[in-house]
């Protein structure tokens, strides 16, 4: 007997699998070629799928891009919160963010998305805003959150948690992701890159002790 507990709609295990792999191509198609010179035929070619199923998922070309850029950030973001509720020293919890969100920003991933979305900027403010929202302010949200918890057991003090998370995250930047960004810098290596992120916490740990 067939199974009748599938669902009718585009829930089903097939429209599911197609849905992800028009996400897929949309996600390297508009980081290669932008958002104006890929078309919906195009993803459509790319995923393996007719232009009718892409517009049966995303009803047109903004919404996929939207979905697109929002499944990136997602899929881009470490697990940089994970001791949140943790026993471990203030240095240490801030060490672990300082690392992954490093890693995450210098990745070619990354790179390739912001460099997009600071061209896209200048064409439709719009797009911009739905990247901003799904990945940076996500994790600023997330590091005022842990800042005022530190604030709240006494660990630091904090007067403003947002304009501090704020602080520590452009510090673990820093000039070399500027440098990355417009093609004028390489990577750091492991050394480098860990001197950076402990000089950091030193320093913010030191800002805001009790």
């Amino acid at each position: 007997m067939p199974n009748r507990s599938l669902p009718a709609g585009p829930g089903r295990p097939k429209d599911l699998e197609k849905r992800k792999a028009i996400l897929e191509a949309a996600k390297n198609l508009f980081v290669r070629h932008g958002y104006i010179n890929t078309s919906m035929d195009s993803i459509a070619s790319e995923a393996g799928v007719s232009k009718l199923t892409v517009y049966s998922h995303f009803t047109d070309k903004e919404t996929l891009f939207s979905a697109a850029v929002v499944a990136r950030c997602e899929e881009q973001m470490p697990a940089l919160f994970l001791h949140l509720n943790s026993d471990l020293p203030v240095e240490t919890v801030l060490l672990n963010i300082a690392r992954a969100f490093q890693a995450l920003i210098n990745s070619p991933e990354s790179l390739e998305l912001h460099r997009l979305m600071v061209t896209l900027g200048t064409q439709d403010p719009k797009l911009s805003m739905i990247f901003f929202e799904a990945g940076p302010q996500r994790i600023l949200n997330e590091m005022e959150r842990l800042l005022s918890q530190f604030d709240k057991a006494g660990s630091l003090r904090i007067d403003s948690p947002r304009t501090a998370a704020e602080h520590f995250l452009n510090m673990v930047k820093g000039l070399s992701n500027f440098r990355l960004l417009v093609g004028c810098g390489e990577p750091p290596d492991a050394e480098s890159a860990e001197r950076h992120v402990q000089e950091v916490v030193t320093l913010f740990v030191r800002a805001h002790r009790v």
